[in-house]
């Protein structure tokens, strides 16, 4: 049985008391690390001084990589822009509303009773234009997504500010409802009220949450709606909702058979098996007229800066509205003179005719080699658990394979954070032999405590007191102590159907729930783990994550090194020292611009470790 539930804000305390059987649970999120990380860096350098007005056309489709709406067309920011929580999205990127305020929390009002959540409000725009010239707003919106459907109370809706009565007027609502297909959205504007230098518009959600919870752990983000192409011009008609446009709809996934990432020295065992024979794109002709794409891709060896391979996969007529999913045929196989780790950067590229909107023809994937499996795209969606009667005895695990006999010295595992920390329990990580492709024996359990990474999607890193050899499949995952949902993140993005499944009652079960656990092992050489000459007199390797990274990269750094006094210096690509911190197991990278550097741990005068990352 499955459960998607929300946020309670009262009678938590009683509603933990009640049991019910033991079963898989899956939550939202009660926290956005993304949002809340950004508007840390925003808040210290956002201007103070008013926007400019801006003149038309005024056009957004949003394109990921920010996680703010752009500046030069809002002026607040409490969406989430992204490409994860939408579905059959018109063209990649959307603005997301939810019951998370731009700070990445839980909204303080948010309650049973609907209360009014994320705003969306445009630069002024300057409107001083006669009304015969037909100006029009449009837009396309869908509710839920992937995520948690707004309730029949639950609304999303559109306003301008009125400059005769100075205040916002409501011109469009939709109700909350379960997930359909983007729909369009035009509305004219003609009225003088609203026809002045300085117009301004904004979107509204209006969110409510349940009140019925058995777990405090279970509180999750709900009553979401997803916004595209929002556009605003003259000499438009009723009629105007299609926009003159080809995009990709959807991101590049990992070009590998079975995995997101795995350890470079894995594949190059295996290449020929685990290589991929093509990169599938994702794209939609938004025109009523038939138009000719040429498909274009290249890989990037991101260590070695350059390009390894490229091709095109010709071109072709697409017709009005028509959705393409498309298997570009690769003859190429990753390699790299780094030993290590590697990472390329595969981007696909739509050549359309000189009117189309470019800002949606171009995506990127780094595919990651390093020394850790993983079926998840490292961004989580939802929260996953066992809870109710039973629980305590839980077990859930997923399955891996090695392709030569490693050594398994640490599992990784993202936790969301939950109300009051109430997930920060006890449990024992777990490692199975397989059994006909369900777990097997117990191989290894080692007692730890749930711990959220302080990261956006940031793992934790539990380090195998006694390192374990694996070869073929085996699973990892974790007993519970305790009947509490244990809020483990989860990738809704990936679909690695048949390698999890949880046990309670006695029994393993294949598990019911979409989307893969943020879990990881870690094979290879030995971490860094105490005091060592010769890794001081040296510097050896030292682990970092997440990498590729966006804003705050984690350095595995023992207690001990902090004793002698440490320094952290980050070189660019030219050798150039351009930041460094002092006794830190963290760095804000997200002022650098992006590209490859270098992470050098200085303990006096001597480099006790180094390693490479990437600033996406």
């Amino acid at each position: 049985m499955i459960i998607k539930v929300k946020y309670l804000t009262a009678l938590l305390l009683f509603m933990f008391m009640l049991k019910c059987p033991g079963q898989e649970i899956v939550t939202g999120l009660l926290t956005n690390s993304a949002i809340n990380d950004t508007w840390q860096k925003r808040n210290l350098l956002k201007s103070k001084s008013p926007p400019d007005t801006i003149d038309l056309p005024f056009f957004d489709d949003f394109i990921p990589g920010e996680v703010f709406p752009s500046s030069s067309r809002w002026t607040d920011d409490y969406v989430f822009i992204n490409n994860t929580y939408p579905v059959n999205q018109v063209s990649i990127g959307v603005a997301t509303f939810d019951a998370i305020d731009n700070q990445g929390l839980l909204y303080e009002e948010a309650g049973s009773f609907v209360f009014e959540a994320d705003h969306m409000t445009s630069v002024p725009i300057d409107l001083d234009i006669d009304p015969s010239e037909n100006i029009y707003l449009s837009f396309f919106y869908q509710p839920q997504g992937i995520a948690d459907p707004p309730e029949e109370s639950d609304s999303l809706v559109l306003q301008f500010y009125s400059i005769t009565d100075d205040e916002w007027q409501h011109i469009w609502k939709a109700e909350g409802t379960e997930l359909h297909n983007f729909k369009p959205v035009i509305i004219k504007i003609d009225k003088p009220e609203y026809l002045y230098r300085g117009f301004r518009f904004r979107f509204i959600n209006y969110a409510s949450i349940s009140s019925t919870l058995s777990d405090p752990a279970l509180a999750g983000n709900s009553d979401h709606w997803h916004i595209d192409y929002v556009y605003i011009d003259k000499n438009r008609s009723a009629s105007d909702t299609i926009p003159e446009d080809v995009a990709f709809t959807k991101p590049l996934r990992s070009v590998l058979n079975n995995y997101e990432s795995m350890p470079w020295g894995q594949f190059r065992k295996i290449f020929l098996s685990e290589m991929g024979s093509f990169i599938n794109i994702n794209y939609r002709n938004n025109d009523q007229v038939t138009r000719n794409v040429t498909r274009h891709f290249t890989i990037r060896d991101v260590y070695e800066d350059y390009e390894v391979h490229s091709f095109s996969a010709g071109a072709t007529n697409i017709d009005p509205g028509e959705w393409v999913s498309y298997d570009a045929n690769i003859i190429y196989t990753f390699n790299s003179g780094y030993t290590d780790s590697a990472l390329f950067r595969i981007r696909a590229v739509l050549i359309t005719d000189e009117f189309d909107q470019k800002v949606n023809d171009t995506i990127d994937y780094y595919q990651v080699f390093s020394n850790y499996f993983s079926y998840d795209d490292g961004t989580a969606e939802n929260g996953y658990g066992i809870n109710g009667q039973g629980a305590s005895n839980a077990m859930v695990a997923t399955r891996f394979r090695t392709y030569q006999p490693d050594t398994l010295r640490a599992i990784m595992i993202a936790f969301n954070d939950s109300y009051l920390s109430s997930n920060q329990r006890y449990l024992n990580i777990a490692v199975w032999s397989d059994e006909n492709g369900m777990p097997g024996d117990l191989l290894y359990e080692q007692e730890e405590m749930v711990n959220p990474g302080e990261s956006v999607n940031g793992f934790i890193q539990y380090i195998l007191n006694d390192p374990l050899i694996v070869d073929d499949y085996f699973h990892i995952g974790w007993t519970q102590q305790s009947e509490t949902f244990l809020n483990v993140s989860l990738d809704m993005n990936t679909l690695p159907q048949g390698r999890r499944h949880y046990y309670i009652n006695g029994i393993w079960n294949e598990s019911g729930i979409p989307g893969s656990l943020m879990i990881r092992p870690v094979l290879g050489g030995s971490l860094i783990t105490g005091i060592d000459d010769t890794y001081r007199d040296k510097g050896k390797k030292i682990n970092i994550y997440p990498n590729p990274v966006s804003v705050i990269l984690n350095i595995n750094i023992p207690e001990d090194y902090f004793q002698g006094g440490i320094e952290v210096k980050v070189y660019d690509s030219n050798g150039r020292w351009i930041l460094s911190e002092e006794q830190t197991r963290s760095i804000n990278v997200s002022n650098l611009p992006q590209g490859v550097y270098l992470l050098i741990i200085n303990s006096g005068n001597r480099v006790i470790g180094y390693n490479r990352f990437i600033r996406l």
